[in-house]
């Protein structure tokens, strides 16, 4: 019986940039049928190594073999003819056309005389769709999904060639629970047929869940590969960072301020209902919840984005009227949003500019904007927060995740608030940005700020909160205190069980 060949090989592959080289040798394969992680820092080199694979970037040095066939690719469409298909984790969809056309792009079936078969079309995505088990069909305006469903329709895009290897980058991170069972339905039906696949993501828990191996690459080098069954977090992590990181519990007890945010039977037509909860200075406060909870919608309302049906703002014990971000500024709050390359950045413009982008009129001198200062303001929370970036003339889209949420909230930070809310702070971003993350958090905390944190993780809620607000269906459930909150009673709490239901 001969050996089998890998489904994906690379070898030695080596990138360089201007003064950076951001891949230094790198080898490693993909098995047919195996779910293959790749991870390493923010920087480590995955974005390079996927856009050489998919005809993006030409490597210096180094060759790619598909089966058992060398491979060049010079462009992506190039790369998908050969049988290697990306899911990438920013959405590169055309929201006017319809589901049918953004799956098929470029590959629309033809009729006589050039003219597009829409039937032929139509039943072919539908037949991937129902593969799927998504709610919308064909002919759907992608414009009109919602991120996780457009993430659906990446994913779809998959199932139309006859894939040797498929690259999933981050492909959970807009997706429910619901849908991410889904999503790795269709993953074992790729293995299942043989199909290689390489699963890039941040979550450990996945990388857990649904792989074989693990390779890992830091500073642009490949560090090795190891078996998945047979290794832990600790030993991935100090492979992908060079050191141990602490994940305890959150056990800090500095002296807490008085209450700097307060809010009593917050509404929002049926987003979220009844809502109680306060804030003190030096404190973070973690909301928890599954998605649809109300969790960033209670956020929302208290940046001014949403009108509230019912209840009360008070600051410093002051009943506000928040009706738009402006209002929420001047009261002294600031959110660092979700979604931080769509809400909370420029991406075209440097990291001064973003940097100072919401107090451009406060550094004006006459008609123009004082460069002196806005450099003065970057400096500072460069140094404050180390960002790590050339200078602050960097375009802000070519800093690592990390690095681009610092910048978002030194932006805010800049503009001295009282209350800081921090909305999904490490979504996306590697496991030693996210500790920088956190320990910053904690840092904001101790220096007075009172912090709300929004996440989807338990140990991000547990690691830096002081208090965690447990949320199920738009209804807080449970608050609870570091020192009394367990894993299994907020499990409950966001399942909608309270504990006279436990008892």
């Amino acid at each position: 019986m001969t050996e089998q060949s890998p489904a994906l090989r690379l070898e030695g592959i080596t990138k360089t940039f201007p003064g950076v080289k951001a891949l230094d040798d790198v080898s490693f394969a993909v098995m047919p049928g195996e779910v293959h992680a790749l991870m390493g820092e923010n920087g480590a080199g995955k974005s390079t190594l996927m856009k050489v694979l998919g005809g993006i970037y030409q490597p210096n040095a180094g060759r790619i073999v598909v089966g058992e066939e060398q491979a060049v690719m010079t462009n992506p469409l190039e790369a998908k003819s050969k049988g290697i298909v990306f899911i990438h984790q920013e959405l590169s969809l055309a929201e006017e056309l319809s589901v049918a056309e953004n799956i098929y792009l470029g590959e629309l079936p033809r009729k006589r005389f050039g003219m597009v078969d829409w039937t032929t079309l139509y039943a072919r995505t539908d037949a991937i769709l129902d593969k799927l088990k998504v709610g919308f069909n064909a002919r759907t305006r992608v414009g009109a999904l919602s991120i996780a469903n457009q993430q659906m329709v990446e994913i779809a895009r998959a199932l139309t060639v006859d894939a040797k290897a498929v690259i999933f980058d981050e492909p959970t991170a807009s997706l429910t629970d619901a849908e991410k069972v889904v999503l790795f339905d269709v993953i074992a039906d790729l293995r299942s047929q043989g199909v290689g696949i390489i699963y890039i993501s941040h979550r450990m828990e996945e990388i857990f869940k649904i792989t074989d191996r693990i390779s890992v690459l830091r500073d642009g080098q490949y560090r090795g590969t190891l078996e998945t069954a047979q290794t832990n977090e600790d030993e991935v992590t100090q492979l992908m960072i060079g050191r141990k990181l602490d994940l305890s519990r959150n056990a800090s007890h500095h002296e807490l301020g008085d209450v700097a945010l307060e809010v009593r039977g917050l509404s929002c037509g049926t987003l979220y209902q009844d809502v109680s909860f306060e804030v003190r200075r030096g404190e973070v406060v973690g909301f928890y919840g599954l998605v649809g909870a109300g969790r960033t919608e209670i956020a929302e309302t208290l940046f001014g984005l949403r009108d509230p049906s019912a209840g009360t703002i008070l600051m410093d014990g002051e009943e506000v009227r928040i009706s738009s971000p402006v209002d929420a500024i001047a009261r002294g709050i600031s959110l660092v949003p979700e979604d931080r390359k769509g809400q909370g950045l420029v991406l075209g413009m440097n990291c001064r500019d973003n940097m100072t982008l919401p107090q451009v009129d406060d550094l004006k001198a006459g008609p123009f904007v004082a460069d002196g200062a806005e450099i003065a303001i970057f400096d500072q929370y460069r140094d404050k927060l180390d960002i790590r970036t050339p200078g602050w003339k960097q375009m802000v889209r070519n800093l690592s995740g990390g690095n681009q949420q610092k910048i978002v909230i030194g932006k805010w930070l800049s503009m001295h608030p009282s209350v800081l809310i921090v909305d999904e702070p490490t979504r996306g971003i590697d496991v030693g940005s996210k500790s920088e993350i956190h320990n910053l958090i904690r840092d904001l905390a101790a220096q007075g700020y009172a912090v709300i944190v929004i996440s989807s993780e338990m140990p991000e809620v547990l690691h830096v909160s002081d208090r965690i607000v447990a949320m199920y269906q738009g209804r807080v459930m449970r608050s609870f205190t570091s020192d009394e909150v367990t894993e299994d009673s907020l499990i409950q709490a966001i399942s909608g069980i309270t504990p006279d239901k436990v008892a």
